[in-house]
This record gives structure tokens, C-alpha cells and sequence, in this order.
């Protein structure tokens, strides 16, 4: 970085300065030239502020919200499911696991299958941090329009609680982006950045991975969020340039739960994942364990 001092300097009564071009108020003032990759460094610093001010924001908001109720923090302080069912098809759902385990109950006699569920909309939010639809995927092609617009005409009720909306299906974000509310997170899950592996593994019928990052990267919002849950193995140049592209101000990083044999990464790349992302985002470990191909190695 060169600093420069601009004086006063005058030819035929018309101010100049030492570095050509800078207007008359900069006159004795100190100047900073910066070089275009410090400039550029200056800028990524800039964005990691803004989505480090952005975490902050939410969570405290959050805990305020928690404490007040005397519970234990939780990042998500509860769930609502408008809409529930999903034909993703992906293979290790456990929410179409446990719909299908439900189905004496009314929402669920048919299984999985779509369906909006208008007793949810009585339903009243003060503060804290709601996770929408975990029994499905509100975003989903097969979603009709006007299911999503009453979700949006209901959240916009209670402003001074966040809600977060995950979808393995993010361009669809931008046929409502001017009726989402301010205080919605828009997440996707990325498991991955193989789009071949994701195929040939037969993973989900969901729009592939690289899909997925493309939407979000091109998606102007101020709050959003990647799940790479359940992580499948990568390549983590590649991985670590997608999500800082999207600009998240939250990623979940974390292994399946149910025993899927999924193609999972060895611990130590998850780990080197997780410092990396952390270097500009904020990172929220959540089940964090040795591969499960590394588990059979070890007990043999």
C-alpha cells in the first residue's frame, strides 16, 4: 500500500494535486493507493465483517428470545410445517422414514405425499429462530404458488422473529424474491460438489449439487445458508471456492446420522473443510465422526 499526502498546488488558478485526478476536497488529506489485489483483499475482508455482523445479529436476537423462555440455546427454537412431504426421493431421508412410520396419523395416511396443512396457519411466533417445513420441501417443484404465498403472508406477520427456509431447490427463490420477508434465511443443502457421484451413487432425484450452488450464487440476499449435511466426499479447492462464491453467513457441516453407507469423506478432509470455510464464514459443527468405511478399518 503507498500512502501519498495531496497538497496544495496551483497552475493558471486551478488546483492540483500530486495524484492526478483527485477532486479539490482531498487537498491535505491523507490518500491511499491501493494495488488491485489489495483492493480485492480489502473488499473479501469487507464481506467477512458484513456476514460476521449478520451471524451476530440472528443469534443474538436468537438467544435473547431463549433466555427469556428459560431454555437451553438452540440455534433452531422450533419447527413448523405448513407443508409437509417431499418427492425428492432422497436416500437417506428420515423425514419420509418417519411419515411413512406415521401413517395412522391424518396428515400422514398417505405417506409422504404433498400436502398443505391449513391448521398450521392458526399458529403465532414470538421471536427466536423457526426452521419451516423440515417434514418436506416447501420450494419444490410440485409446491402449487399459492401454498408458498400463504406461507410468505403468514411469516410476514411476526417480524421480530427469523425464519429459515432449507430446499434442495433454490432457484425457485427467485419467482418470490420480492414477497419474501427481510427476516427469512434462505438455505439449501449441498452435500457435495460431485455432481457425477451424486448421480451414479443415485443419491436424490433433487436438481444436482452444482445446480444448487449456481442458484444461490446468483440469489442477491443478505442472510443466506448452506447445510452440508449429510457431507458426502469432495474435492475441497473446488468445495471451499462454491461456498464462499454463495457469501453464507451460516454453513452446518455434518456426517449422516442413520447409517446410510453414504460416500462419505475421511474425518481429517471434513476437518480441513471446516477450517477453511471458517476463514469466512461461521461454521456450525454438528455430528462430527471418523467415515464410516474409516470405522470399518479401524475395528479391523
Amino acid at each position: 500500500m503507498i500512502k501519498r499526502r495531496v497538497r496544495k498546488k496551483r497552475v493558471k488558478g486551478k488546483v492540483f494535486g500530486y495524484i492526478p485526478y483527485l477532486p479539490k476536497e482531498y487537498i491535505d488529506k491523507d490518500v491511499y493507493i491501493l494495488t488491485d489485489d489489495e483492493h480485492e483483499s480489502f473488499e473479501l475482508q469487507q464481506k467477512k465483517v458484513h456476514l460476521l455482523e449478520t451471524f451476530v445479529k440472528v443469534m443474538r436476537e436468537v438467544i435473547n428470545h431463549e433466555s427469556k423462555r428459560r431454555k437451553m440455546f438452540s440455534i433452531v427454537t422450533e419447527t413448523w410445517n405448513p407443508v409437509s412431504g417431499c418427492r425428492h426421493g432422497c436416500i437417506y431421508c428420515w423425514a419420509r422414514r418417519r411419515a411413512e412410520a406415521l401413517k395412522n396419523s391424518e396428515r400422514y395416511r398417505e405417506g409422504f405425499k404433498p400436502r398443505l396443512n391449513r391448521e398450521e396457519f392458526r399458529k403465532k411466533f414470538n421471536g427466536g429462530l423457526v426452521f419451516i417445513t423440515d417434514m418436506g420441501d416447501l420450494w419444490g417443484g410440485w409446491v402449487p404458488p399459492e401454498w408458498i404465498r400463504m406461507v410468505l403472508n403468514h411469516i410476514r406477520k411476526f417480524d421480530g422473529t427469523y425464519f429459515l427456509f432449507m430446499t434442495k431447490n433454490p432457484a425457485r427463490y427467485f419467482q418470490f424474491l420480492d414477497e419474501i420477508p427481510k427476516n427469512a434465511i434462505l438455505g439449501t443443502t449441498i452435500e457435495t460438489n460431485r455432481d457425477d457421484m451424486y448421480v451414479e451413487k443415485g443419491i436424490s432425484g433433487a436438481p444436482v449439487p452444482s445446480d444448487r450452488y449456481r442458484a444461490m450464487k446468483e440469489l442477491e440476499w443478505d442472510k443466506k445458508f448452506i447445510a452440508i449435511e449429510p457431507i458426502l466426499d469432495f474435492d475441497l479447492d473446488k468445495f471451499v471456492k462454491w461456498i464462499e462464491e454463495i457469501e453464507p453467513f451460516m454453513v452446518f457441516v455434518g456426517y449422516d446420522n442413520y447409517n446410510n453407507r453414504l460416500p462419505e469423506p475421511p474425518l481429517q478432509k471434513t476437518k480441513e473443510l471446516i477450517r477453511r470455510l471458517s476463514e469466512f464464514t461461521c461454521v456450525i459443527e454438528k455430528t462430527i465422526r471418523p467415515a464410516w468405511n474409516e470405522k470399518q478399518r479401524f475395528l479391523g
